[in-house]
Parts: structure tokens; sequence; C-alpha cells
């Protein structure tokens, strides 16, 4: 719940995406590597088109407009008024339109049961620190999903942040308490009032993140790795913007995705499970 007791994140979570430009995130930096490896998996994993999908948490609609495109009925979920609100403008000029845009609270769905074929919740479970709001969050993407659908949830890794500053070298020893306190129990606070520490957030261990979808009630689920290593690259921007090693670094991704023993090395994880 909202620290002022009203449904939704965290108030900073809220307060965060007020100010942060989420809508533009994945078209910039090592986030492009997460687009495309997300796309990648879902293109395997959600039915055919027209299927209806309901993208909970899916902030501007990045994902969303993505699927519309490829003629889903996508209807799109978000907790943040500002990131909602510029969904709205953008799908007001498209050709191909996301079917329904609100704002919603991912631990209470306003749809009817069993009523979409797949189930996105690519933002709420780490925006949701306490373990039973996540499990209600989950149970709701169960509830609205129909017999046979799918759910696909991201996760950011327990480990992200710790690879992260190594990665960009950062030695701040406020980020160092931060990233500490992320290996001993996922639970991310960031006090310093610096953007570029993230916001409040539970960062799952990739065992977790199965715990989680199986006590939810999903079958046949399993876990992958979105990014792979390829996000702590220095050089990342010249390998992306080189069409060979671009490509390459996404087909050793997917080759990866499922190995237990480098998944968690991931900034993000995606958990995929069946209600069957």
């Amino acid at each position: 719940m909202a620290d002022d007791g009203a449904p939704g994140p965290p108030r900073e979570v809220l307060d965060y995406y007020e100010q942060f430009r989420e809508e533009s995130r994945l078209s910039s930096g090592v986030f492009q590597l997460e687009f495309e490896r997300t796309k990648d998996i879902l293109s395997r994993v959600l039915p055919p088109p027209p299927a209806r999908v309901i993208d909970v948490g899916g902030a501007a609609g990045a994902y969303s407009a993505w699927l519309a495109d490829q003629g889903y009925e996508v209807h799109l979920i978000d907790a943040s008024p500002r990131l909602i609100g510029e969904a709205r403008a953008r799908n007001a000029v498209r050709a191909k339109p996301i079917a329904s845009i609100s704002i919603g609270d991912a631990r209470g769905l306003a749809q009817d049961d069993a009523s979409a074929d797949a189930v996105l919740m690519m933002g709420p479970l780490y925006h949701l620190p306490a373990a039973g709001d996540r499990l209600a969050a989950l149970r709701e993407a169960r509830r609205v999903a129909a017999g046979s659908g799918v759910v696909v949830a991201a996760a950011i890794s327990r480990y992200a942040s710790a690879l992260d500053g190594l990665a960009r070298k950062v030695l701040d020893p406020a980020f160092s308490r931060i990233r500490d306190q992320d290996l001993i129990d996922g639970q991310h606070r960031n006090t310093t009032g610096r953007p570029d520490y993230f916001t409040t957030a539970y960062f799952h261990r990739p065992e977790d993140l199965r715990t989680e979808l199986e006590d939810a009630g999903f079958s046949d689920v399993h876990v992958l790795g979105i990014e792979g290593v390829g996000w702590m690259f220095g050089d990342f921007e010249t390998r992306w913007s080189d069409a060979a090693l671009r490509h390459d670094m996404l087909n050793v991704a997917r080759a990866l995705e499922a190995e237990p023993s480098i998944v968690g090395a991931s900034a993000h994880l995606l958990g995929i499970g069946r209600k069957l």
C-alpha cells in the first residue's frame, strides 16, 4: 500500500515516476537490450493475435503499443497518473490504438474473472516491497487470466545494483550502503535523492520469483534472464550501433536465458507461468 494508506505502490515510487522519464527509458542506452530481449521472449510465449492482453504496470505503453501494432487487443493499466496521461496522448495518434488505458492497482484489477488470454506484469512486482502485496498482485493476474492463460512477470535481479555499480565504477558510500542492503534482503531504499539510484523496490533472486509465481497458483513456471551480461559492457553503445555485434549480443543472451548459473546476472528477470 502507499504510505498514505491509498491504494497503489509507495508514495515515493509515484513521486519518482512523476519526474523520471520512464516513457523514453527503453529507447536509450543499455535499456535497448532489455526492450529487444523482452519483445523476443514475449513473441515466443504469448498466444497469437488477436488475443486479449492485460498490460499491468505498463507505464506509457511501450509494450502495449508494440503488441497493438501486431493486432493484439491490449488493455494498459498503470498506477502513475502522469504515465497514463502520456500513454493516452500517444494513443490518440496511433494507427492501431491500445484498446483501453486506465489508472489501476495491480492488487485489485477491474477486469472480470478469466477475461484475458495473457497478463503482463512489467513493473508491479518490484514496486511492491511487501511479499503479501506481490502475492496479491500475482493472484489478481491469475484471476483475470483465462483457463489456459499465461502470465509474464518482470523482476529486477537481486544482484543488479552490485553489478551496475561495478560497471559504472560507483564508489559513493551512500550507494554502497544501498547495494549492501539489496544483497542482504532485496529491499532497495534510496534516501539520497539521486534518481540514478532508483526508488523503493524489491529485488528478486531467480528462485524467489519462481516461488512467488508457484505460491500464487501458476503451473509450468520458468524464470529467464533478459539481458544476460551485455548490459554491463562499458562500450555497450559502440557494440549496439554495430549490427553484427548487436545481433551477437542478442543471440548470446537468448542462448543463456535459462542457464541457472547465469540467469541472475541479468539486470531484469521474466517469470512465466500458466493458469492450468
